[in-house]
């Protein structure tokens, strides 16, 4: 068990993951703050998202550490240079599929928050907001992409 846990909490998705989950947390509570819309019940359920996306991960490297599965070959190269691990089990490949999630996230309160973002990422990130969710508040004070 401690072999486990020790491989588990060395490994670089799981760390990554755990990183932009810590970052989202903050920029969501940062967010919400200026917004003055702090609630309780949203931040229980992002809190338990998150936690169930730490469990599934913690799942997958139990899975992975007795089936020994090797996915690295489902990656595109470019992601499999980039990330430079010597396997992809299923703790790998969950662990990088939810940092795209939380970087995703992470990227939409930065703007929402008003911090200084380069114009293009902002652009795609207030497209992106006003096509596939319903989280771009018009009082907001934030622009559209049209006005920019």
């Amino acid at each position: 068990m401690k072999t486990f846990l020790d491989n588990l909490l060395r490994n670089p998705a799981v760390i990554l993951l755990a990183v932009t989950l810590s970052m989202d947390m903050i920029l969501g509570m940062l967010r919400a703050v200026k917004e003055r819309e702090f609630n309780s019940s949203a931040g229980i359920d992002g809190g338990i998202r998150k936690a169930a996306m730490l469990l599934c991960v913690v799942g997958f490297g139990w899975v992975d550490s007795v089936v020994h599965l090797d996915l690295i070959s489902l990656l595109p190269k470019a992601w499999q240079a980039a990330a430079n691990l010597p396997k992809v089990g299923l703790c790998e490949l969950f662990g990088l599929l939810f940092t795209l999630f939380e970087v995703a996230s992470v990227l939409k309160n930065l703007v929402l928050c008003g911090a200084p973002v380069p114009a293009k990422l902002k652009k795609w990130v207030l497209e992106f907001l006003s096509q596939m969710t319903t989280e771009l508040p018009e009082e907001s004070g934030v622009e559209s992409c049209d006005k920019q």
